[in-house]
């Protein structure tokens, strides 16, 4: 059993059924059970995630002290995460609408409150722990700083990313040993905009989200090609990056190989979005491993 050490944030999720996009104005509609509110955000989707794949975790994060925050903590009670280093110090607990149409299409709105203004002041909550996740917000900076003092292996997921220079992101790629990120905001060849975060940054491991098109992986000088796993019934995108991340984080922290790693992802991020919300649809790590055995990926190597 691995132990990772999650940082990022936790929020109230309300997912909202759209008949598509763009959306037409009528002041009321009813879309039956198609309007629903969770616990979410990245840091408490990664948290579960690697919990039910069987990790042990311990996550940190904010919240305010108000009924959502209460949900919060019980939420994370209820599936075994140890709630310590969840501290109730905003004005108010962070929470976020999505949009959602039956092609998978969403449209994502995200109150942070006052997370961004808020520090969390790190001791020394993950020195025990086997990988670091310093998701890529405002109070993980400290995080960065003292994981690395550390010796600590350090994953993030920078998520959009148009600019391999961008200041907001900039800190995590340069401390970050593994780096996740998605293709939506890259404009021109992949391969190139790879090849420029690792000569940058040098990371050792940076892999690439392509949603339906599947994922990149960069290693040094070799650059990997995964097809993405063929998906018949999905209900909702969301929180397929954070289920990517997650799964090949804990591949990689039970020593496996990276390729190995990158191919259980997909097919854990596969299971999870036949599934309604960021936080929900996540598999065992027997089922990952029972669909390995059986589920076809082309790989290119350059």
């Amino acid at each position: 059993m691995s132990k990772v050490f999650v940082s990022g944030l936790v929020n109230i999720e309300t997912t909202v059924r759209v008949r598509q996009f763009p959306i037409e104005y009528y002041p009321i509609d009813y879309p039956f059970f198609g309007v629903n509110s969770a616990v979410s955000g990245v840091g408490y989707n990664l948290a579960k995630a690697f919990k039910t794949l069987g990790d042990y975790v311990s996550l940190a994060s904010m919240t305010g002290k108000d009924f959502e925050g209460e949900k919060i903590l019980n939420e994370l009670s209820i599936i075994g995460v140890d709630t310590k280093y969840v501290k109730e110090n905003l004005k108010a607990t962070p929470t976020s609408a999505v949009l959602y149409d039956e092609k998978g299409k969403r449209q994502i709105y995200c109150d942070l409150k006052d997370i961004q203004d808020t520090s969390y002041g790190f001791a020394q909550e993950f020195v025990e722990s086997d990988i670091v996740v310093a998701c890529n917000i405002n109070f993980n900076r400290d995080l960065l700083k003292k994981a690395k003092e550390q010796g600590k292996i350090i994953a993030t997921d920078v998520h959009v990313l148009s600019d391999i220079y961008d200041e907001y992101n900039k800190a995590f790629l340069e401390t970050a040993d593994i780096v996740f990120l998605s293709d939506e905001g890259i404009k021109g060849d992949y391969k190139d905009f790879l090849k420029a975060i690792y000569n940058a940054y040098h990371n050792k491991i940076i892999v690439l989200g392509m949603g339906s098109k599947g994922a990149m992986m960069l290693i040094g000088n070799t650059l990997y090609e995964l097809s993405a796993v063929k998906v018949d019934n999905v209900v909702n995108t969301i929180g397929a990056g954070d289920s990517l991340f997650s799964g090949f984080i804990h591949y990689y922290a039970k020593g496996c190989e990276p390729l190995e790693c990158l191919r259980k992802a997909e097919i854990f991020a596969s299971e999870k979005i036949k599934s309604n919300g960021g936080a929900k649809g996540f598999v065992e790590e027997s089922v990952v491993d029972k669909l390995f055995e059986t589920t076809v990926i082309d790989i290119k190597y350059y």
